[in-house]
């Protein structure tokens, strides 16, 4: 097409045809036929010639085509009208290609705001309006708002139906619109837990036939109904769901089938759980699927099953970029700043979450059947980490590997981590590499603790307190190794000297006052011990020791407070108990030491049913049926003895009581009771024979074969006894961050207390590892 030109004035046409002049001076209308040029002029853009003759406006007749201008010299013309070629431009007017020479534009009509139609449209626009609101109102937190603004939107939804039926419009009813008020109000009922509201609204659209892909709605009624813990019905609208979608949406129906595993894992179906969740790892593997398809088997106790599921979870993608994309190929100035300011950008934050939650299901899995799919925990978790490290998850290995060895510090299993050899090798490399390294000197002195020999280990201390004064770890390892070889001045020193440096430590804390006990100063170690509780106040060993240093002092009162608090913290501890029930005894509050004696009989059987084996220890529920008779509740004290006799039948103990308090209640029973006694006091009796005559022979064979032992044996015999005696040496302490405070209780710091601290790095009190029911362990640096 030609492209439009700005026509210049009369004067200077000359000049802008002047070319074409030259080469026709006469041009001649009637052989415009056999002209080439004007032919060519005058072809359209489809290529197709115009006639040569066009009517005038107005008339009959017909002319060629004359374009005359204001000098009389004719030029052929287009037909593109658009382009401003029409016939004012023969009378010599201007370009005007949009008609402004024609006067403005008449002004658009003006809209009726009264007619039905205009306030149809308002109308629809307001319940447009209203719903956005809701679903603002929603992502911001306002529940409540937002379902104001939903129950609103669907009053004047009904409303602009109403009108249009009244007008009778040729437009039909926005379907859109009524199916999107009402599953945001049915949303919104859901989100504040109106779940009758919401099925009712939801059922409303699944039940209209004239809503498209309505039926997909009954996964929402299947999360409803899993919330209302009602898993059958929850179950039962997801397969309704799952057959109304086609099979072209494959992540939806995944997704459906994936709660529907849920649902069977809640009502402890797991062989149906397990269905689901398998068929999903065959068709699209994900995490969360393959950790559920491993808890289902655990559930059911499948080991075999649960080792196949593990393989399969670590075998699904991590489905993130690694992070060799932000490291830049070369060292180009614009390509690291581009790699710097994507870093830590949103999708960035994405992978990081994704791979977080990749690790934490990974973890929890490992955790969960390492003690189950092996013999022993220890070969459960090796396999767990040789198959990580077969998979792309090789990373994790060693955070297994470190969280096996933590467990083993929870479990107070210290010999499972014990590998002197090694680690007496690395000391060796470390201190030979850095001969002044206290790091290395004092990993060093404590792998020769390990081995007790304690002189060494001292002296290794030392010399990386010369070359550092300011490793605590050096100093606190000394004052451990100062306790072994009882020198208590000097442990003390090393004590007092961390306590100024590190301020309140709990750990430092705690030894001070077991020295000030083993020195046999009880106020001063009370003085230290309240400085502890005012550091860690929920520590329950601390606590009981408070409780037996003024038991000790003989102020009952402040004894009882402090073992009060300490069963309060942890109550199931036997000794605070056992001393709470005697004091409720001396106290005549019999009842209340009946409760201190039910926990405790209570403990000692949930602990044996864990070891699986009979409990043989029925002094606490003889005390339990004692503080019935001292309190006057024969009858319940009968009844007591009774349960006990049928425990134990060969006790002596409960067989004298039944016999007393038979023959003072007038019972008949009395003299069968009686026979059980006089029979059971004489196997007792043959027994306690067997056994002198047998300690008997081998006390003598002892003597014969020991008749040359040296005296030096028996005299470190004593002193070892008398060490083991010192309140301050083997007394266990409990942190006061212990995460697992349970009937399983251990001492953190039990035989392996008085290790001595590593120095693997440096770390500051408040590190969460530090006082992990660690006690006296190894202190990294």
């Amino acid at each position: 097409m030609m492209q439009n030109v700005h026509l210049a004035p009369e004067e200077d046409e000359d000049d802008l045809y002047s070319g074409y002049n030259d080469y026709n001076p006469t041009f001649d209308t009637e052989d415009l036929e056999n002209d080439t040029v004007f032919q060519q002029a005058a072809r359209t853009s489809h290529g197709r010639r115009p006639p040569v003759t066009a009517k005038i406006p107005g008339t009959a007749t017909s002319r060629p085509i004359d374009t005359a201008f204001g000098d009389g010299v004719s030029r052929p013309m287009t037909a593109v009208q658009a382009a401003g070629y029409t016939k004012a431009a023969i009378r010599g007017s201007l370009f005007d290609p949009l008609g402004q020479a024609r006067g403005p534009a008449p002004p658009l009509e003006m809209k009726n705001p009264d007619s039905s139609e205009e306030k149809i449209r308002q109308l629809e626009k307001k319940v447009n309006e209203l719903v956005e609101e809701s679903c603002i109102a929603n992502s911001c937190g306002d529940l409540k708002l937002a379902l104001e603004k939903a129950k609103e939107a669907g009053r004047k939804e009904r409303v602009l139906v109403r009108q249009r039926e009244q007008t009778a419009t040729s437009e039909s009813i926005n379907l859109d619109l009524t199916y999107s008020v009402l599953f945001n109000l049915a949303s919104q009922y859901a989100a504040n837990e109106m779940y009758a509201e919401a099925l009712n609204t939801y059922q409303v659209i699944v039940k209209n036939k004239m809503f498209n892909n309505g039926g997909r709605l009954k996964v929402n009624m299947g999360n409803i109904y899993l919330k209302q813990r009602n898993y059958s019905k929850a179950i039962k609208f997801y397969r309704m769901a799952l057959d109304q979608i086609p099979s072209v949406h494959k992540d939806m129906r995944i997704k459906i089938m994936q709660n529907i595993g849920v649902a069977f894992i809640k009502t402890g179906q797991y062989m149906d759980a397990v269905s689901s969740f398998e068929h999903i790892m065959s068709l699209s593997p994900n995490l969360k699927a393959g950790f559920n398809l491993l808890v289902c088997y655990f559930a059911i106790g499948d080991s075999e099953q649960m080792k196949k599921a593990f393989q399969k979870l670590i075998a699904v993608p991590l489905e993130v970029d690694y992070d060799d994309k932000y490291v830049s190929p070369n060292d180009d100035p614009h390509t690291n700043l581009l790699l710097e300011a994507i870093k830590n950008d949103s999708l960035r934050q994405i992978e990081r979450e994704r791979k977080s939650m990749a690790e934490d299901y990974i973890m929890a899995a490992a955790k969960l059947i390492a003690p189950v799919t092996e013999p022993s925990f220890a070969a459960g978790y090796d396999w767990c980490v040789e198959a990580v490290k077969a998979s792309h998850y090789v990373e994790l290995a060693n955070d297994l590997e470190i969280n096996k060895a933590t467990t083993f510090l929870r479990q107070r299993d210290f010999n499972q981590e014990k590998e002197l050899a090694q680690a007496t090798t690395y000391a060796d490399l470390a201190v030979s590499s850095d001969r002044y390294n206290p790091a290395a000197l004092t990993n060093k002195g404590n792998t020769v603790f390990a081995n007790e020999d304690y002189e060494k280990a001292a002296e290794f201390y030392k010399e990386a307190l010369r070359n550092d004064c300011s490793c605590t770890e050096a100093l606190y390892n000394l004052g451990l190794t100062y306790k072994k070889l009882n020198r208590i001045d000097g442990a003390l020193d090393c004590f007092l000297k961390l306590h100024a440096i590190l301020g309140n430590s709990a750990q430092v804390l705690h030894q001070i006052a077991a020295i000030y006990e083993i020195m046999e100063d009880p106020n001063q170690a009370i003085e230290w011990l309240m400085q502890l509780i005012s550091v860690v106040p929920s520590d329950p060993r601390a606590l009981s020791k408070l409780g037996k240093l003024y038991d000790k002092e003989g102020d009952k009162s402040q004894a009882y407070h402090y073992y009060y608090e300490s069963y309060r913290y942890f109550p199931s501890n036997i000794e605070v108990i056992e001393w709470l029930g005697a004091y409720c005894i001396d106290t005549q509050f019999c009842e209340k030491a009946i409760e201190y004696f039910e926990r405790a009989a209570l403990i000692l059987v949930h602990n044996f049913v864990f070891l699986m084996c009979r409990p043989t220890q029925v002094k606490w529920q003889l005390m339990v049926a004692s503080c019935y008779r001292r309190s006057g509740n024969y009858q319940k004290a009968l009844e007591k003895y009774k349960v006990i006799h049928q425990k134990f039948p060969e006790n002596v103990e409960c067989l004298r009581f039944l016999v007393r308090l038979c023959t003072d209640m007038g019972l008949k029973e009395v003299h069968e009771y009686l026979t059980k006694l006089k029979k059971v006091e004489k196997l007792k009796e043959i027994r306690e024979q067997r056994i002198k005559s047998g300690r008997d022979g081998s006390a003598r064979n002892r003597r014969e074969g020991s008749a040359d032992g040296d005296a030096g044996g028996s005299k470190g015999e004593r002193l070892s006894a008398r060490l083991k005696a010192l309140p301050g040496t083997s007394e266990p302490y409990q942190s006061s961050s212990s995460k697992a405070i349970d009937a399983s209780y251990t001492d953190p710091l039990g035989p392996q207390a008085e290790r001595p601290k590593t120095a693997a790095r440096k770390r500051t009190e408040e590190d969460d590892f530090a006082d992990e029911e660690l006690g006296e362990d190894l202190l990294p640096e």
